[in-house]
């Protein structure tokens, strides 16, 4: 009999965006996995991919195993997924885990619904490559900042009104029907918010490159007199126009909420929720798809209209968009972070010092753990032998099957699951 609980090793995604040689927690969370990994220091570590996705399948660590990876493992024996989370997700592992390592920020996007994920699929599979929604959930591992959702409308129409230049690339008109939309009509916001957000991404490139040097111009000089330059924003504005000089991306820090996570704070991005991470580390699970639709702050293919048409134009204050954990009734070292997709649901597992002996209980669904801090030999029936887990290791654990942890760290261990709970 195969082992149904083993040892993976994962891929790392080395895109330009991520955190550089040791900076990165995914290069030293791949350093202490495997010691003979040589972490280059001028190189970007900026996503681990812990799942089946086949531009980074998860080779399997146990030589007892004759499959090379995770996804030719699931595909030969199925019923590792759970008999519900195998009808529903035809036999495949729904979630893609990760960790991401950001240190410039990743392109404004939003990710389609099913139904517009089928129809860009069949339209243009070369920049849409399956017909899958990809609703996302970020929990930080450091500080995090993301821009996530349409601020507040007063928030947005004080910039229109501070930031000259931002107005002139709306236009008058547009900046006055937002400015005039009242709370009691959303619809009547909503429709206003679209048309500014639409006017600003189809601005003609000459004109808000010059519109943005004039306003990076402004700002400079403004710190450089010893102002505060909060009314601009323009602590952000400098940064990112560091990043991504003349992008209309930089524009967007008017228009969406600037989100701040600390260690276990987490946000969750539905579909057609604009977004961009700008700086920090975290796990994040995900639907398994690569659809991204991006208009801004990369050199990636750009496509401004679908983004602009498929936003949800709805306008919450940013500390709506932190997600709540819920601690567990039966393990208060477990809290749950269960968003309202039936694709994953992260466990977040904090052992104390005081600990020696904790069991990774059974869940009725596929799971991968991941070890952030601590050591510990872990144990299962379902495993050929002991497992030695310390920061970095990352395991599968087929549905129903459970670990006995023997912890040998005096400071505890910090562990993050995923799984699906239908």
């Amino acid at each position: 009999l195969s082992p149904a609980v083993f040892p993976l090793s994962c891929a790392v995604q080395n895109y330009s965006w991520g955190k550089l040689g040791l900076e990165s927690e995914v290069a030293k969370l791949l350093a202490s996995s495997d010691p003979l990994v040589q972490i280059q220091p001028d190189q970007p570590y900026a996503e681990l991919w812990m799942g089946t996705h086949p531009r980074g399948d998860a080779v399997i660590r146990d030589n007892r195993i004759p499959q090379k990876t995770l996804g030719q493992w699931i595909a030969d024996n199925p019923a590792c997924l759970g008999a519900k989370v195998k009808e529903a997700f035809q036999g495949t592992l729904p979630f893609l885990f990760k960790v991401l390592s950001v240190n410039t920020a990743l392109s404004i996007q939003a990710h389609p619904n099913k139904e517009l994920a089928a129809k860009l699929h069949a339209q243009f599979p070369e920049h849409y490559p399956d017909a899958n929604h990809k609703p996302e959930m970020a929990i930080a591992l450091t500080p995090f900042e993301g821009l996530c959702g349409f601020r507040p409308v007063e928030e947005i129409v004080s910039f229109l009104q501070s930031v000259p230049e931002l107005r002139a690339l709306i236009g008058e008109v547009a900046a006055e029907q937002l400015e005039r939309s009242g709370s009691d009509d959303p619809r009547g916001v909503s429709a206003a918010l679209r048309v500014c957000f639409t006017r600003l991404m189809k601005s003609e490139k000459k004109f808000f490159v010059d519109q943005l040097n004039m306003l990076v111009k402004r700002i400079s000089q403004e710190v450089a007199e010893g102002k505060d330059t909060s009314g601009s924003n323009g602590d952000l504005l400098l940064r990112l126009h560091s990043q991504y000089p003349g992008d209309i991306g930089c524009f967007t820090i008017y228009f969406l909420n600037l989100v701040r996570l600390e260690p276990g704070e987490a946000m969750f991005l539905g579909a057609n929720e604009p977004h961009a991470y700008l700086q920090g580390d975290c796990v994040e699970c995900m639907a398994c798809s690569d659809n991204t639709v991006r208009a801004g702050l990369t050199p990636k293919f750009i496509d401004v209209l679908t983004l602009c048409e498929m936003l949800n134009y709805t306008p919450a204050p940013s500390s709506s968009k932190i997600f709540p954990a819920v601690q567990s009734q039966l393990d208060p070292s477990v809290y749950l972070y269960d968003p309202p997709v039936p694709d994953f649901a992260i466990m977040k597992i904090e052992i104390p010092a005081s600990i020696k002996l904790y069991l990774i209980s059974a869940v009725d669904s596929a799971s991968i753990l991941l070890v952030i801090q601590g050591t510990a030999v872990g144990t299962s029936t379902a495993a050929a032998s002991e497992m030695s887990l310390h920061r970095g290791s990352v395991l599968f654990i087929s549905a129903n099957e459970s670990i006995s942890l023997h912890l040998s760290s005096a400071d505890g261990m910090l562990l993050f699951r995923a799984c699906c709970l239908l």
